[in-house]
């Protein structure tokens, strides 16, 4: 009994479950950080910037690093609208991530991404510079405060183009909705039923918009978040930088990591921490 309580299996089982005790620990330390709005659950959402396929890879490294990143914190993630790239990677892609203050933590990772590498689409492998963007919005449910206008949308109807099975290119049961006061778009297309697809694509947008009033009311305070420039250089929040030296680093707050492997692998604690612990500090002076 002895030697099955020290087998490999369950020490490793023990090793995971203190991880995740740390890492919930960490999470209720950065909660007096948060505020009300916090504790909803993340609509993110990624773009790449121009570089066409190059870009677009990126776009796709960085939707696999966030789904890591939640799987490590043990929350739900949903695809709400995945549209492929042209020849690899994706052209922009939608999820919602579940869990405690999955907002509040996520939040931090707005911005542009950079990513510095030989490119793997380059036969003379040469060195490439990719950008992507990553917006974030609180999903605080169905019952967002937010009045939205029928004759303040318009509604296109189109055929999904990304994963799906047998509905993609046979149906019309995507939808796009633009907010003409606001020129939001958003859409989705990853549900079977063109009904589905429009009560996601009508969610993400109320997110979007109680984002917008959340920026309002408190833009004193969001001055970092408030717009974004063109996706390129000078605008990015974070370089992760694989040639001609390995390091990822965060130009807000100088939090540094010389594992990119591990970065792109969901690792991200240590920047999303380093940015709460800053603006904590800078709030207090």
């Amino acid at each position: 009994m002895a030697k099955d309580d020290g087998s490999p299996d369950i020490l490793d089982a023990l090793a995971e479950q203190i991880e995740t005790l740390r890492s919930e620990l960490a999470d209720a330390e950065l909660a007096a950080f948060f505020g009300p709005e916090d504790n909803a659950d993340a609509i993110l959402e990624i773009h790449p910037g121009a570089g066409g396929t190059e870009a677009q890879d990126w776009a796709e490294m960085l939707l696999r690093m966030y789904r890591r990143w939640a799987e490590r914190k043990r929350f739900a993630v949903k695809m709400l609208d995945f549209l492929p790239g042209d020849e690899a990677g994706v052209k922009s892609v939608t999820l919602q991530i579940s869990g405690p203050y999955a907002y509040g933590l996520l939040a931090v990772e707005k911005g542009i991404h950079r990513l510095i590498r030989i490119s793997p689409f380059d036969s003379s492998g040469r060195r490439h510079t990719s950008f992507a963007s990553v917006d974030v919005y609180p999903d605080a449910g169905v019952d967002i405060d937010i009045e939205v206008k029928e004759d303040d949308l318009r509604v296109d109807v189109f055929r999904a183009s990304g994963p799906g099975g047998q509905h993609v290119n046979k149906t019309s049961s995507a939808i796009r909705i633009t907010h003409l006061p606001t020129n939001i778009v958003v859409q989705c297309q990853n549900e079977k039923s063109q009904h589905r697809n429009r009560e996601t694509a009508m969610k993400v947008l109320k997110a979007r918009l109680y984002d917008l009033e959340l920026k309002k009311l408190e833009a004193e305070k969001q001055e970092s978040y408030e717009s974004k420039n063109a996706i390129g250089f000078g605008s990015q929040i974070r370089t992760y930088t694989m040639q001609p030296y390995r390091l990822v680093k965060d130009h807000r707050t100088g939090v540094d990591a010389g594992d990119v492997e591990a970065v792109l692998d969901g690792d991200l604690d240590k920047f999303i921490r380093g940015f709460l612990l800053a603006s904590g500090d800078d709030s207090r002076k």
